[in-house]
């Protein structure tokens, strides 16, 4: 299935052809499972809560489907387009996105206790936009940079700018894990284009250098991270939130409570239907419910994976696997913290959580992604581009995995 999908068709002859189909199948079966079970799950999850934002007990569920449209229709867009073109928009959707994370600041719009994340009265959250935005930049930045990637003065310190100037905005709302995500997202990148391991190492040992200090600054992640040290010794006297989350784990078992019957959603689970909506999945399915959905994701990284191996380039390559590891981190992060393995981040579940701008964001990469398969389909053998990612994005030897004679 990695060089499409093929569906075998009989003929009036009686002989059968195969149809080669222009996109990821696989993909797309698996999205619209995740977001089938994800809108059942926020109907379920969100009655209580509409009601006490003074809505009709289907309030959000309504807007999560208005969402869902939204961001199929974007995604269909995207897939249609050839990601090479982004190249023409990037500098202006870069410089976009830090000016949607300054209105955050200068709008002050609270979402909790000294949190600013969000833009008109909670629809737009800038940071899940960076998160995706930085990923296409930075791909396009280091796929133009291969022969100068372990330069200091022509790479490394423009990038380390990039970075730095998004993380710290994010910083600044204060949004912690998703700073601490972009960071982790650009030396990843940084590491399939081919840098060399140890300026890696230390780009990382400073970016822990730097990143400790800041976190306990804030008294939202001080306080996160002493409830998570609590926590460990004894899941007992956790933070009120990983209680709850807990609990409804406990409830579930390993079948569940049954669908629309969890009772913890209505009696203090914080955020049930948008962070801690994998607790309510796991108290209505199960154990066997939360492991399906480990699943799901599992499935949809797999098949990232083999759309970014087989990409016509480098570029491609870089683009799909970014993109899918961050969607696999946000999944991973955000069940990791309701089963108390992390220090609460404020990570939605994607696809799942009921919220616009992570699914319309989520949606949106996966389209890219599906084009990248599109191209990979459309394109043959003699056609590829001398950068072609011949096996993966990096060889044994730890250097990049492609040619590097050419450049665009």
């Amino acid at each position: 299935m990695g060089e499409g999908t093929y569906v075998t068709k009989a003929n009036p002859t009686g002989k059968s052809r195969s149809i080669n189909l222009p996109f990821d199948v696989p993909l797309l079966l698996i999205v619209i499972v995740l977001l089938v079970f994800g809108l059942l799950m926020v109907y379920s999850a969100s009655w209580d809560f509409s009601i006490l934002m003074g809505e009709g007990p289907t309030y959000m569920f309504g807007r999560q489907v208005l969402w869902v449209l939204i961001g199929l229709v974007l995604a269909v867009i995207a897939s249609l387009i050839n990601y090479h073109h982004y190249q023409k928009i990037l500098v202006p959707m870069w410089f976009g996105t830090l000016f949607l994370l300054l209105a955050v600041l200068v709008a002050n719009e609270q979402r909790g206790a000294e949190v600013t994340r969000m833009l008109i009265g909670g629809s737009i959250q800038p940071s899940e936009l960076a998160k995706a935005v930085i990923i296409i930049y930075l791909s396009f930045w280091l796929y133009r940079r291969q022969d100068t990637i372990n330069d200091l003065q022509i790479a490394l310190i423009p990038l380390g700018i990039i970075l730095g100037v998004t993380a710290m905005l994010i910083m600044l709302q204060p949004d912690l894990s998703a700073a601490i995500t972009v960071i982790l997202l650009g030396v990843i990148l940084l590491f399939l284009a081919g840098c060399d391991w140890k300026i890696i190492l230390i780009i990382v040992i400073l970016a822990i250098l730097a990143g400790l200090p800041v976190m306990f600054i804030y008294p939202t992640g001080r306080a996160r991270m002493n409830a998570y040290l609590v926590g460990l010794n004894n899941p007992l006297e956790s933070s009120y939130h990983i209680q709850r989350s807990l609990e409804a784990v406990v409830k579930g078992g390993w079948f569940g409570v049954g669908l629309g019957q969890a009772d913890t959603k209505f009696t203090g689970l914080p955020l049930a239907p948008t962070d801690s909506i994998f607790a309510v999945v796991a108290e209505e399915t199960g154990i066997l419910g939360g492991f399906f959905l480990v699943v799901m994701y599992s499935l949809l990284i797999w098949r990232g994976l083999v759309i970014a191996k087989n990409a016509p380039d480098q570029l491609g390559s870089l683009l799909a696997f970014g993109l899918t590891t961050w969607i696999g981190l946000e999944a991973l992060m955000n069940i990791a913290v309701m089963v108390g393995l992390m220090p609460f981040t404020g990570n939605a579940l994607p696809l799942i959580s009921a919220g616009g701008s992570s699914m319309v964001v989520t949606l949106t990469a996966i389209g890219i992604i599906m084009n990248i398969s599109k191209t990979k389909v459309d394109q043959n053998s003699s056609e590829r581009s001398p950068r072609s990612a011949v096996v993966d994005l990096r060889r044994r030897d730890g250097r990049g995995s492609v040619s590097r004679h050419h450049r665009p």
